[in-house]
């Protein structure tokens, strides 16, 4: 095999061999550091970017709102503000869901947010109506669980 049979895919194309020598190849492991992170779906400002602060983050405002509401309801009346908090963290989900841009109310991918505040606000809305004494709503296998636990 002669010098000619050696000859690099990029030469024998025509092009001029690189003068830094061949590109080393990439590792497909993941970077020990992380240098950036991807900005969530959804995560860019819910107002443009002239409006002031408080503005362009309306909708993690109006959540943040909602939720400091029901912890002052719950002194007075705790399934009221457990009631009251629940219901906001719905009302995350379907901003999450509904709206384009929601800002910092992004946290992961749509689908993870709408399911994660889903999921929290129907579980802390249940617990509200389930609260003792003389509950809203009674799920009587609940009942059969916590006996069959503690027993």
């Amino acid at each position: 095999m002669g010098t000619d049979d050696r000859t690099s895919a990029s030469e024998s194309a025509g092009e001029a061999p690189s003068a830094t020598g061949p590109e080393p190849q990439r590792s497909r492991r993941f970077p020990v550091f992380t240098r950036d992170t991807a900005r969530p779906e959804g995560g860019g400002r819910a107002a443009p970017g002239d409006a002031p602060a408080p503005a362009r983050q309306w909708p993690m405002l109006a959540v943040a709102t909602g939720v400091l509401v029901g912890l002052l309801v719950s002194l007075g009346s705790f399934r009221g503000g457990a009631l009251t908090i629940g219901l906001t963290v719905l009302g995350a989900g379907l901003l999450r869901w509904w709206l384009p841009s929601v800002g910092m109310l992004a946290v992961r991918s749509r689908f993870t947010d709408v399911a994660t505040y889903g999921v929290l606000g129907v579980g802390i809305t249940l617990l509200a109506m389930m609260a003792q004494p003389d509950p809203w709503l009674n799920i009587p296998i609940l009942d059969d669980i916590v006996h069959f636990v503690i027993d």
